[in-house]
């Protein structure tokens, strides 16, 4: 199972989508600084989850988030 994953800076006006196969660890590492993209943002609160069978379907949809209509469906719907 995959997941696809978005994030909320609790600092910043910042949302990070991300795709995953172990979603605790994935969240731990963000809000530790381990990742160099998100760390200038941390602390995150995750706002938004989706499982998919196959990482082809769970990279489509990471796709779709990451983009302009992606980002405006989260800010509308969880934040």
């Amino acid at each position: 199972m995959y997941t696809v994953y978005a994030i909320s800076s609790e600092v910043r006006n910042y949302i990070y989508v991300g795709l995953t196969s172990n979603l605790e660890d994935r969240l731990h590492r963000h809000n530790l600084g381990y990742e160099r993209t998100t760390k200038p943002y941390r602390p995150f609160r995750l706002i938004y989850k989706e499982q998919f069978e196959t990482r082809l379907e769970a990279r489509n949809h990471e796709k779709y988030l990451k983009g302009a209509s992606g980002k405006r469906f989260l800010r509308e719907n969880f934040l």
